[in-house]
């Protein structure tokens, strides 16, 4: 037989179960803080799958035009063949493919330059508006990514955030706040916040 309980020891009960099931949500929610996403890279822009490149090699217009690198990060190059772009920065490209028209014999002395035309796009994620993919814009922060997926929702986190960045081929996670530099591909993850 259960033991009779007034309506005030009933009301304590219901009181403490809810503060040890909030405070076992609180528990369940806070993870370790995850480190700095890490800087974007100094120096020349790193190619990657998805960016969009213009090439151009003087004097001879079928090695000249805009080509994409692909997802195993390669582009595939008229006379020449496949090069792999990924990891290069444009000057570095240009150099691989001077050397891939002197090595063919087709050409004695080209001339090549090589320029990112649209960069892989951003992701953002979680608590916005619009989520999706969105092109990447140089000087791009985290707060203007948002903005262009359509601003934060009423349950988003306005403050911190998450990055997936890809730095030397290994993605990274790490937390962000508004002012922090987004670089092409980085996943922006907008979480929401506990009411």
């Amino acid at each position: 037989m259960l033991p009779y309980r007034t309506a005030a020891q009933s009301e304590g009960l219901r009181r403490r179960h809810l503060i040890l099931a909030g405070v076992a949500t609180l528990a369940a929610c806070s993870s370790p803080d995850l480190k700095p996403v890490p800087p974007p890279t100094p120096g020349e822009y790193i190619l990657g799958p998805a960016d969009q490149i213009r090439i151009i090699t003087f004097g001879e217009e079928q090695l000249t035009g805009e080509f994409g690198v692909d997802a195993s990060g390669d582009i595939a190059l008229p006379l020449v063949g496949t090069i792999h772009a990924a990891g290069l920065t444009p000057r570095q490209l240009s150099a691989a493919i001077t050397s891939a028209l002197l090595q063919s014999k087709l050409y004695q002395n080209p001339s090549v330059s090589v320029e990112v035309v649209a960069y892989r796009p951003v992701f953002v994620l979680g608590e916005v508006t619009k989520p999706g993919q969105y092109p990447y814009q140089p000087g791009m922060s985290v707060v203007t990514a948002v903005a262009v997926a359509g601003g934060f929702t009423y349950r988003a986190k306005t403050d911190r955030f998450t990055i997936v960045r890809s730095t030397t081929g290994k993605p990274v996670e790490g937390s962000a706040l508004r002012d922090t530099q987004v670089q092409p591909g980085d996943v922006i993850t907008v979480a929401e916040r506990i009411f």
